[in-house]
């Protein structure tokens, strides 16, 4: 696939599962999807089991564009599983949208949604055979080996299959009577179990879909597990030891500040970054603002240890997409301006210190810094609460290719000369760990480092092109 040119890094998918007897189903799906509508703007889709039978409706939008009250009201069912997509490099056409489905050979349905991505879907279309014909994402391609296996019962076929599969992934999927929630050993991206009022469960990527369906945090899914919740309860399954690996970069960008995990929000963590990097970054300046939203927690955190007064010096169009989802340069420099407007009475005049996330191909800041010195800022100072993003990601989110990040080859210095700021800080890697209160060992940062915890193929790490393309 060719590649298809961005700014920063995408976010990873949503995906969403309810089983809840006697409540609309469908519609807890649309309001999960909702809250979880950051990490996928491409794509939504539903699929729904009435005990007998599976429907399934995706479309190209938001959530609100392709979900309806007609289109909700005939999807009837106790059942559910749900996704938000962004692809990474797969085309973004309605075939690549998600739930996946597929029949077994004994005739059951089998509806999936994944977030993550698969490090080797040559190897694995091999293995299918003839079964990987027509599958044109590593998401179809694990629909299809665990359909493939489906002459047993369909948790043993999700545990055979997980196995031996690699990558990073957290799944939901159903059969017609059971929903299923997995995550791969190294918990790469995140994946909760909430208890709805009336008894039901739901599981998500997020604990903010639970919060707006009204589900109470149980915890969890774990590294290596695969939990199946049907009329009789949840039950839980191990398919391999965890190696925890969770994905920094959550906490960076992707996550929404209200998410919990087992030790903090991912907004104290923001704020914590934000005060770490004031410590290791001071500047002497009249304001601190935020790059909404992503930003906007860290530049608090930054001001009140610094002492700066906090300030918007932005303000965010709320109704557009992140930057990411138009496809070509032109549209990219028309998004990042729909999107965010200056404030120059805020800012004339004013010593900066501009509070972003992180830097990957450079562009979207450097037109950033341009309308801000447009807008009468006397000095640009730019903080960003990560480190240089040296290495690409293989776990779903879509970064550039190493040859494309500017922190590949560049030192601070050149960056800051090729952006235009009067200095340019990130917060160190030490910091950033310390900020998610983990503990040791336990996070993903090869986009910083390049220790990938699940060994790459070759021909993936440099950038090639799969035979398969790579659906989050």
């Amino acid at each position: 696939m060719p590649f298809r040119d961005h700014s920063g890094g995408r976010d990873a998918c949503g995906v969403f599962g309810a089983h809840a007897p006697g409540e609309d189903t469908a519609k807890l799906c649309f309001y999960g999807l909702y809250a979880l509508q950051h990490r996928g703007q491409e794509s939504a889709g539903i699929a729904v089991s009435d005990g007998r039978h599976i429907v399934v409706t995706k479309e190209m939008g938001l959530v609100a564009q392709v979900f309806d009250e007609t289109r909700l009201a005939s999807l009837a069912g106790h059942l559910g599983i749900a996704h938000v997509r962004y692809s990474t490099t797969g085309a973004s056409t309605w075939d690549n949208a998600q739930p996946a489905f597929k029949v077994t050979p004994g005739g059951r349905g089998l509806a999936l949604a994944h977030n993550g991505n698969l490090v080797d879907t040559a190897e694995m279309a091999r293995d299918l055979g003839p079964g990987a014909d027509g599958c044109a994402t590593d998401s179809e391609l694990l629909t299809a080996a665990i359909a493939q296996r489906g002459d047993t019962r369909l948790e043993d076929a999700i545990v055979s299959t997980c196995a031996r599969l690699p990558g990073a992934y957290s799944l939901v999927a159903m059969d017609e009577s059971t929903l299923y929630g997995v995550r791969d050993p190294h918990g790469v991206r995140p994946l909760v179990i909430g208890r709805l009022p009336g008894g039901g469960h739901v599981v998500a990527s997020e604990t903010s879909a639970l919060d707006i369906v009204g589900a109470r945090l149980v915890r969890d899914v774990d590294p290596g597990e695969v939990v199946a919740i049907d009329d009789d309860g949840i039950r839980s399954r191990r398919f391999s030891e965890p190696r925890p690996s969770f994905c920094v970069f959550e906490y960076v960008y992707v996550a929404r500040p209200d998410h919990r995990t087992r030790e903090t929000t991912v907004y104290a963590t923001r704020r914590r970054m934000g005060a770490a990097l004031a410590r290791q970054a001071h500047v002497a300046a009249d304001l601190v603002i935020p790059v909404p939203d992503s930003g906007t927690a860290a530049a608090g955190g930054y001001a009140e240890a610094s002492g700066i007064p906090y300030g918007e010096g932005l303000v965010k169009n709320r109704y557009v997409g992140r930057t990411f989802i138009q496809p070509t340069q032109s549209l990219r420099h028309l998004g990042i301006r729909m999107k965010l407007n200056p404030l120059p009475d805020v800012l004339t005049g004013r010593r900066l210190v501009v509070v972003d996330d992180s830097i990957v191909r450079g562009n979207t800041s450097r037109q950033l810094v341009r309308m801000l010195r447009e807008s009468g800022a006397a000095e640009v100072h730019l903080r960003i609460t990560s480190p240089p993003v040296r290495n690409p990601c293989h776990y779903g989110i879509d970064m550039a290719t190493r040859a494309e990040l500017v922190a590949a080859d560049l030192s601070v210095d050149e960056i800051r000369d090729y952006l235009g700021v009067d200095s340019l800080a990130y917060l160190s890697l030490d910091a950033l760990l310390a900020a998610t209160q983990r503990p040791p060992g336990t996070l993903c940062r090869a986009c910083f480092d390049g220790r990938y915890p699940i060994p790459v193929p070759h021909e993936e790490a440099t950038g090639a092109t799969l035979a398969h393309a790579r659906g989050a």
